[in-house]
């Protein structure tokens, strides 16, 4: 934007509007420039600008790039924010020469003011071991990730790092472009024209079962109908990645298509649902109702989220020749589920697959159940050709394959009192599962009981209705389903508080749980700790404080308003089906006192091997240099369960402790007859004495289980709770927004490593604002993935990290269990950076005052730019109002 004016004047001589992101290119509203020369610079030549503006950059209610009433209103905003700049130009140009008289209104100035955001800087609080502790003794010491060091060097390996094999070839897929349709023929010629083109396999080249899934409804290649875009149809393989990749592309298959179901709300009106429903009811719903002084009733969305790990999906599958022998090393969370299906799919044993592990760059639940989608692929690719096969995904595909977290709809009706003490709610949920069951059923329970996130609500229904829709299949994600719950559980707390004119602190705090007090499922509730988490949370962030300031500075800023809001989290710690509450472990000793330690627990950066060497290395009485993990694999420890809920310490390192414990039994006499001797020495004397120095480990959990005929039982073993508090300041005319400071109170029990666990709060932190504010998977109304890469979908950067970034570790809150009174950190504090969006939602509230609306509002998640400038209800929005549903067709649409 650029304004010329006449020579010591503020009337307008030429002026130049230009806009990016209205069309293919550049544009410039020409008709708005020459229908403003001439003019001066004042107020009356704002208000025909911006009412030329919204009639000449105009967009199709269908336009490519969808976010039609957001960028039209930018072009308004933008112009403002130029009108502003240039009238305080003028005002110190020409207030000297007493010709200009025009001023900007001193609440107006945030308008034009730019901010910088400082360095990043923040607190670490934890509790230092008790002063009589070993030196020796690791547990509860800030060690560094033993990977660390080669992680940042690059020499850390991964799956696709490992040296190619001699002849070994490559895997792509083919995979549909349409997103249900009937496959009437596949051309493969184009790809045998291709180089290097080895084979071509579908789904009559499987030598065992092509059908596979968690609960046997997937097919490892479609064989008549395809139900999503990026449905795996085949497989074709070459030399290399290239020739693979260009023959996969040149493969022709032919469709008759379908009606797709696309969106929660097709899945509604064509009731096109998993079953079963899952319920849940506590106290009496009717009752509760009549006993409220109010009712409201809301509705929430919450989109989905990709994985994004940094390593996408990699597999190399090396066949032995003889028995159906096969390795495969894989980048999953899941090596026994990964060995299962390339087993079920070769029609061979599982004893003849070993799936191995070293880490993965990331994995977050996405490669919990769907890594095996590619890793059977690639198994039955090396069992065809007799030679290693290799694939990772490109980034692209990978998001369009894999699935991510679930969008969600809520809708709710909440009793309550004037005190704003909840009497009644009722919540019915709707999950976007994609085309498979996967773990979507399980992902909803965990929803249902987080429903009440941390508060007592003595009558509570929950439903929970499971979306079979035409995408790719959604899966685990870190939270599983908890934080869809505990988000909405925030939504009508926030409203309750709005109608009752109390702040949200206090309504909160009005309904936590107390000690004892039993769940809306029957789980009493011990060491709840969530009032001591609150009550130091308030203190370290000096909230009320802030908060005086905070609504200062937006009685003073019409344009920047500033929110803050603290939320707790109650989180169950468990896998939802009891048999998966086990793990193994396998401890070799060799006789120069080396120990080999494996567990069945798989490394993904989360530090779980660290902890695990801590583990080991107390329960045997020796340094931790003296113990190796090498990696995770199926021939050394069956029978896994997954690295997900959290739990992997918890299982793992008990089991780690018992078998180091059948260890020291059997090195017992050897100790008693040398008391000075050695940790080598008893090594040899045992060895010498033929006494075995490979011992197993095994744990399970006891005591967990649900019966929902009843709404009885102990889902989980034990709560992790926590609190965060969090300020934003939000651009009203931009829907930018910025965050400025987070504290945040986690109650870990007794940390094995302060230093692992506090960065497992702030990554889960991040990647939870992600979720809430930032991600947003843009899907075309035929079920076609607009958002396959970082180009159009945004993850966390430096800049996103809260400008002062404060956690604390609760002190002396021991946990009886789990592995040395910890607690497990994973998923947890994930549901905390919901304190960024409802503090974005307060400045959302303070900019809607300004124009005179009041009361609560819906605010979907993620709180985009795009969202919180259109709540930001003004002048300029009131020119750009919504098309009307129905009356078009998007571009894009809310899944």
């Amino acid at each position: 934007m650029k304004v010329v004016f006449h020579a010591e004047s503020h009337r307008v001589e030429r002026i130049w509007l230009s806009y990016g992101g209205m069309a293919p290119v550049t544009v410039m509203a020409k008709d708005t420039c020459a229908a403003l020369g001439g003019r001066e610079w004042n107020e009356l030549l704002l208000q025909d600008a911006t009412r030329l503006l919204a009639r000449e950059m105009s967009l199709s209610p269908s336009a490519p790039g969808g976010m039609v009433e957001y960028r039209q209103t930018l072009t308004l905003s933008f112009f403002f924010k130029f009108y502003l700049t240039v009238l305080k130009k003028l005002e110190k140009d020409l207030s000297k020469k007493n010709n200009f008289h025009e001023t900007v209104p001193l609440e107006y100035e945030s308008a034009t003011q730019l901010y910088h955001k400082p360095p990043t800087s923040g607190v670490q609080v934890y509790q230092e071991v008790p002063a009589g502790q070993d030196p020796e003794d690791f547990v509860g010491r800030p060690i560094m990730h033993l990977s660390a060091m080669k992680q940042a060097t690059g020499e850390a390996v991964y799956c696709d790092d490992i040296p190619h094999y001699e002849n070994e070839l490559y895997l792509a897929l083919v995979t549909s472009t349409k997103a249900h349709a009937k496959i009437i023929s596949i051309d493969k010629s184009g790809a045998e024209a291709v180089p290097g083109f080895i084979r071509f396999l579908s789904a009559k080249d499987i030598p065992g079962s092509n059908v596979t899934g968690i609960r046997n409804d997937e097919q490892v290649f479609a064989e008549d109908t395809v139900t999503c875009v990026g449905h795996i149809i085949a497989a074709v393989v070459a030399d290399n990645q290239e020739h693979a990749q260009r023959a996969a592309k040149a493969v022709k298959v032919t469709y008759e298509e379908l009606e797709p179901v696309v969106t929660i709300q097709d899945a509604i009106d064509k009731q096109s649902f998993f079953p079963p429903v899952k319920k849940i009811e506590n106290g009496n719903i009717e009752d509760g109702f009549r006993e409220a002084d109010h009712t409201l009733e809301g509705e929430m969305y919450m989109g989905g989220q990709e994985h994004f790990y940094l390593e996408t999906n990699c597999c190399i599958a090396v066949p032995k020749g003889e028995d159906g022998e096969m390795e495969l090393f894989s980048s999953t969370q899941n090596t026994t589920e990964v060995q299962h299906f390339a087993a079920h799919a070769l029609g061979v044993p599982a004893n003849r697959i070993v799936v191995r592990v070293k880490r993965m760059g990331g994995g977050f639940g996405g490669k919990e159940s769907r890594s095996a989608v590619l890793s059977t692929a690639v198994a039955l690719a090396a069992h065809s050709t007799g030679r290693p096969v290799r694939c990772m995904l490109d980034r692209d595909e990978d998001m369009l394959i894999t699935g991510g977290r679930h969008p969600y709809l809520a809708r709710y009706k909440v009793g309550f009192k004037r005190t704003g003490r909840i009497t009644a709610l009722d919540v019915t949920y709707y999950a976007n599962a994609g085309n498979s069951y996967d773990l979507s059923h399980a992902i909803m329970d965990r929803t249902i009981f987080h429903m009440d996130n941390s508060y007592n609500i003595p009558n509570i229904k929950g439903t929970g209705y499971v979306c079979k829709t035409n995408l790719p299949s959604n899966t685990a994600f870190r939270g599983f389903g908890g934080p869809q719950g505990m988000m909405v559980a925030e939504a009508w707390m926030t409203d309750v508080a709005e109608v009752c004119r109390l702040p949200p602190e206090h309504v909160r705090k009005l309904n936590m749980y107390q000690e004892g007090d039993l769940t809306h499922f029957g789980q009493k509730l011990e060491s709840f700790n969530v009032h001591r988490c609150w009550d130091e949370c308030l203190k370290n962030s000096r909230y009320h404080e802030r908060k005086i300031a905070i609504a200062t500075f937006n009685k003073q800023h019409r344009w920047k308003k500033r929110g803050i809001a603290i939320i707790p989290t109650k989180f169950g710690i468990s896998f939802t089906l009891s048999f998966l509450n086990q793990a193994g472990a396998l401890v070799h000793v060799y006789t120069d006192g080396s120990v080999l330690l494996t567990h069945g627990g798989t490394e993904m950066g989360q530090g779980l091997h660290t902890k695990m060497i801590q583990v080991a290395s107390k329960a045997l009485g020796i340094p931790t240099s003296k113990i190796h993990i090498s990696e995770t694999s199926t021939n050394t420890v069956p029978n896994t369960s997954p690295t997900a809920a959290s739990v992997s310490s918890d299982l793992n390192g008990m089991a780690i402790y018992n078998a180091c414990q059948t260890l020291l039994e059997r090195l017992e006499p050897y100790k008693k007859s040398d008391p000075n001797g050695t940790w080598e020495s008893w090594i040899r004397a045992a060895y010498e004495d033929r006494v075995s120095l490979s011992t197993t480990g095994f744990y399970r959990i006891d005591g967990i289980g649900y019966d929902p005929e009843t709404n009885k039982g102990t889902p989980s073993n034990y709560f992790s709770y926590g609190v965060a508090c969090s300020e934003v300041e939000i651009d009203c005319l931009t829907g930018d927004h910025t965050n400025l400071r987070t504290d945040i109170v986690m109650d870990v029990g007794t940390s094995l490593n302060p230093a692992l666990d506090i960065g497992q709060v702030e990554g889960a932190f991040v990647q939870g604002l992600g979720l809430f504010t930032l991600e947003e998977l843009k899907y075309s109304p035929e079920g076609n993935l607009y958002t396959r890469g970082p180009g159009m979908y945004k993850i966390p950067a430096f800049g996103d990290i809260p400008a002062e970034f404060n956690v604390s570790l609760l002190r002396d809150c021991p946990n009886s269990k789990a592995i040395y009174s910890s607690k497990a950190i994973g998923e947890p504090p994930l549901f905390l950076s919901a304190s960024i969006f409802y503090a974005i939602k307060d400045a959302i509230m303070s900019a809607r005052a300004e124009s005179g609306i009041s009361g609560i509002f819906r605010l979907d998640s993620p709180a985009t730019p795009e969202r919180i400038r259109n709540a930001c209800v003004d002048q300029f929005t009131r020119l750009c109002p919504a098309p009307e549903p129905g009356t078009f067709k998007p571009w894009s649409i809310r899944v």
